[in-house]
């Protein structure tokens, strides 16, 4: 545990886009399964909440507003 605790202190030292490349790397060695349907439900998704955004039907939040709202739901469970 000592040597994750050491490593964990190193890598957060790392800049920030060195620190998301090597949490992507460590995510990725977790789970070996593809999912060969994945990357084509994600492109409909993506193409569906566009749609949605363009049209009017949704709205975009401001991420202060967003964080806010998940503290307030995390603290009422």
């Amino acid at each position: 545990m000592q040597e994750a605790e050491e490593l964990l202190k190193k890598a957060l030292a790392l800049p920030e886009k060195e620190r998301a490349d090597l949490a992507g790397s460590l995510i990725n060695s977790l789970d070996e399964t593809v999912d060969e349907n994945a990357e084509a439900a994600w492109q409909e998704e993506v193409g569906r909440r566009l749609e949605e955004l363009r049209s009017g039907k949704v709205k975009t939040r401001s991420w202060d507003e967003v964080r806010q709202k998940g503290r307030t739901l995390l603290q009422g469970k």
